[in-house]
């Protein structure tokens, strides 16, 4: 069944039906309903978004489905509330009179943690946002800490979206990866697997510099990769290339 934008928009801010099309009393709250939502979706990891249904919540709340559906449409509505919960819920750093940097950067760290607490969330599809209070509420915090960048850069604000959507798809792009990373096998043990062959076939003269410098950074990390540090680093070079518009 097509979903109804005006419909989910009026679920989303909480615009209070006609009085001839309230239906029967309701005993649930609709923010519980969406908090226990959000922790069925928490709890499958990053596809718990995708695998969230008003069926499985029903079993959750102990009610019957139809009983949800007096509260939500459908599972594409009850994803858009869990979506905008989620950004409601974001904490927001106060950076007023810090600099433009430091400003962005909240907002980048703002949003990975978002990814971590919710891993579903790297896999939202930005290009249909939810439209919801929450969402809007973070929109209008990321762009606000734009304003000394788009001053100094004399940006307009189709490049100031354009700045803050670099900067959310990079967090996202970094989150997408460390959730492929995580959960595997003990990075030492893996390695310890393989370090006798490796040991055998890995000629430093015929691979100088993969040998030299896979060698210093698994030292320093004791691993392949660490996340951490290679959001750091990459973080440090998107702010880089933003500050490449001043002047």
């Amino acid at each position: 069944m097509a979903t109804d934008p005006a419909r989910t928009l009026a679920l989303l801010w909480r615009v209070e039906q006609p009085a001839g099309t309230r239906g029967p009393r309701r005993g649930l709250d609709l923010d519980a309903v969406v908090a226990r939502a959000t922790a069925l979706a928490d709890a499958g990891g990053p596809d718990g978004l995708a695998g969230l249904s008003v069926r499985a919540l029903a079993r959750e709340l102990g009610v019957a489905p139809m009983t949800l559906y007096t509260y939500v449409p459908g599972r594409e509505e009850l994803a858009d509330l869990v979506v905008d919960a989620a950004y409601a819920a974001m904490p927001r750093k106060d950076t007023t009179g810090l600099g433009w940097r430091e400003r962005l950067t909240a907002v980048a760290e703002e949003n990975r943690a978002l990814h971590r607490a919710h891993p579903w969330a790297a896999r939202v599809d930005p290009g249909r946002p939810v439209l919801g209070p929450g969402e809007t509420a973070k929109y209008e915090h990321e762009l606000a800490a734009f304003d000394e960048l788009a001053d100094l850069a004399g940006l307009d604000d189709v490049d100031r979206d354009a700045a803050l959507t670099f900067l959310l798809d990079v967090t996202r792009a970094a989150a997408l990866v460390e959730q492929q990373s995580a959960g595997g096998d003990d990075p030492a043990a893996w390695w310890a697997a393989r370090a006798p062959v490796l040991g055998q076939v890995l000629d430093p003269e015929r691979f100088p510099r993969a040998v030299r410098v896979g060698a210093a950074a698994g030292a320093a990390q004791q691993s392949a990769r660490d996340p951490d540090h290679a959001w750091r680093f990459g973080l440090a070079r998107v702010l880089d290339g933003l500050a490449a518009l001043v002047g």
